[in-house]
């Protein structure tokens, strides 16, 4: 039989253990929590999402459907699981995050070829070891990382939003719609008059955040800090203009008051956190702020003023790793290449793209001598008209400001016709996608 590490049971390590798993090999994972923690996890179930509870869109006509729609034609392990979890979010697959940690964590547990190990890894060896440790990965791992790949790794800092009861919330100010009513009305929306907005910018601009200082070790210093586009803290938005926060995370376009034409000046929208509905995520507010001032400065928002904080959003760093220059075609490391990267580590940004890129690295490492026949290199397997496939040329086509990527059509060639509608342009870039992968796999297979 054969046998691999992986050190990580998040998202990509989850999926790459079921993945390999499945196919008669023998996997040994590793994972650190709950006997070591990290300063945003809450518990030490495999899989756990952190920051949001949102898979993103399932649309088609959205880069995040469309990768979905992707892997599962290539076969993802973990899609089905989440999907069993959902919670209404209209046309976003949001889940129940504890239940879907849940659920992973017996899956693997009960896997006949899978033993669990609840331990840090400190130093990589010579077996065939995938590290999916994430963009928390522990000062040792990480040490011997760079001891490794030399000084080609790289530091951000990433945001996390708040989480509320939902016995706080004042209804009589707060409306449910889905925006331009498109599914079900699964979000709530809190609306914003031009006067609530000015005094809500105002404080947070002039609000008390964390400092880098108290989030440094000895390992890491003088770093500034650096955000995900799409993860940058609402106070730093803010502080990009009196307009940035309604033209973008506050934008209340499409949610109209039911029953009525009139579109508040800005909107900030809640998200379930569980099936019963019981909590939810404060959409788009991302935070480094004190949490002293988070409860006074949230509280603002107009439906809120008597919220319950059920998880304050906070600061934590994430690591990534220039992955250009340091990674194979393969995903190994070109140093050391029974080594192999998965996960937000090696540069994707996103809990489907962290999937993604542990499906694809379980497909390279059964490539080796003595694997399936079938087994393709993923430059036949993947055309460039994917997501996946523009996303795994991400990671291995040098750059020189490379930075973690996420779904997105940008990344496709264009179409041979010129297409002015947006919608219909992006319906023939996903029709184009699909079909050439499905052709793809179909005789990678044969």
């Amino acid at each position: 039989m054969k046998k691999i590490k992986i050190i990580g049971a998040g998202l990509a390590g989850s999926e790459a253990a079921l993945q390999l798993a499945d196919k008669g090999w023998k996997v040994d994972l590793y994972e650190m929590r709950p006997e070591v923690q990290t300063p945003v996890h809450q518990t030490g179930d495999f899989a756990e999402l952190v920051c949001s509870n949102s898979l993103k869109s399932t649309l088609l006509t959205t880069a995040s459907g469309l990768l979905k729609e992707e892997m599962k034609i290539l076969g993802c392990k973990l899609l089905s699981i989440a999907e069993s979890c959902y919670v209404p979010a209209g046309s976003a697959l949001a889940i129940d995050r504890e239940l879907f940690a849940r659920k992973v964590t017996k899956i693997i547990s009960e896997h006949q070829n899978i033993e669990i190990f609840r331990e840090e890894v400190t130093e990589l060896g010579n077996d065939i070891t995938i590290v999916a440790s994430g963009p928390l990965t522990s000062e040792k791992l990480t040490e011997n990382l760079i001891e490794i790949i030399g000084d080609e790794h790289l530091y951000f800092f990433d945001a996390i939003a708040p989480i509320i009861s939902a016995d706080c919330l004042n209804m009589d100010l707060i409306y449910r719609k889905t925006r331009y009513d498109k599914g079900e009305p699964d979000y709530l929306n809190c609306p914003f008059s031009k006067e609530e907005y000015e005094k809500f910018v105002y404080s947070l601009n002039s609000a008390q955040k964390h400092e880098a200082r108290e989030f440094e070790s000895k390992f890491f210093k003088n770093v500034n800090f650096r955000f995900y586009e799409n993860c940058t803290p609402i106070e730093e938005l803010a502080r990009r203009g009196k307009d940035t926060l309604r033209y973008g995370v506050m934008r209340p376009v499409g949610l109209e008051e039911p029953g009525t034409d009139k579109r508040p000046y800005a909107v900030i929208q809640l998200r379930a956190e569980n099936k019963d509905r019981t909590a939810y995520n404060l959409v788009g507010c991302q935070t480094m702020l004190k949490y002293g001032e988070q409860k006074k400065i949230f509280k603002q928002i107009p439906g809120l003023q008597n919220a319950e904080f059920l998880r304050f959003g906070s600061i934590h760093r994430n690591t990534y790793l220039n992955s250009p220059g340091i990674l194979n075609e393969d995903l190994s490391l070109k140093k050391k290449d029974n080594i192999f990267l998965a996960g937000q580590l090696s540069g994707v940004e996103g809990y489907v793209e962290s999937i993604l890129s542990g499906m694809l690295v379980s497909k390279n490492v059964m490539r080796p001598a003595g694997s399936q026949p079938s087994s393709v290199k993923l430059v036949e397997l993947l055309p460039e008209t994917t997501i996946s496939g523009q996303l795994w040329r991400h990671l291995i086509t040098e750059n020189k400001n490379f930075q973690p990527m996420n779904a997105n059509f940008g990344l496709l060639p264009s179409l041979e016709d010129k297409i002015k509608d947006k919608r219909l342009r992006k319906e023939k870039l996903a029709e184009r996608a699909i079909k050439d992968l499905v052709v793809s796999v179909q005789k990678c297979c044969k």
